[in-house]
């Protein structure tokens, strides 16, 4: 869904926890960056998702809300 300030992407069956996305969205930074340390492998379909450009996520079993850091 497209608000005024950017894309909010319900993610409730990609992932249950806020948790689980940063670290999968960390994880692919790392990657695409070439961090040559051991990484935890992402989901693949994780790119689509970064697609849309989220400026907030939200989750099925989590009531925390996922928001990239700016910095």
């Amino acid at each position: 869904m497209r608000q005024s300030d950017g894309t909010v992407i319900l993610a409730g069956q990609a992932h249950d926890f806020a948790s689980e996305f940063a670290s999968d969205h960390l994880a692919r930074r790392a990657a695409l960056d070439g961090v040559a340390q051991p990484l935890p492998l992402y989901r693949p379909w994780l790119d689509r998702l970064v697609d849309f450009a989220p400026r907030r996520v939200l989750f099925a079993h989590d009531c925390a809300v996922w928001e990239p850091s700016d910095g």
